[in-house]
């Protein structure tokens, strides 16, 4: 084992339980039991995965994709395999989520803004 070792991510965003929901439904994963802390909310994975959400209380600025006014900082790769990458998208739709980057032929992935703004990538890749 490792002396340091990666623990949680942690994503910004004014409502930590409605992106924790985004997220938990869009990967099949489950919200944390903690309904009294509005602040953060964790959503758990298999193996210890977990994402986690900070409420930012006032003067949450999403990142601007993808210009540089406000850099992303940080974003999220998800792997989905080439024949589910519809079904995919329209999930992450449905969810809330935005297109912003469709794949062109020639890219492998495509590039959404979570309800919060955050980017986020679907990876084609066989797994």
């Amino acid at each position: 084992m490792a002396v340091i070792e990666l623990g949680v991510t942690v994503l910004d965003c004014p409502d930590p339980r409605a992106l924790a929901a985004f997220y938990a439904e869009m990967l099949g994963w489950r919200v944390a039991e903690d309904e009294d802390d509005e602040e953060w909310v964790e959503v758990e994975g298999p193996r210890g995965r977990t994402l986690a959400f900070q409420r930012v209380a006032e003067g949450y600025r999403p990142p601007s994709w993808p210009g540089q006014e406000r850099p992303q900082q940080l974003h999220l790769d998800f792997d989905v395999r080439p024949a589910d990458i519809d079904e995919a998208e329209a999930k992450v739709i449905r969810l809330g989520a935005k297109l912003v980057q469709p794949d062109d032929g020639i890219r492998d992935f495509r590039v959404y803004l979570d309800p919060a703004g955050h980017p986020f990538c679907l990876c084609m890749c066989e797994r």
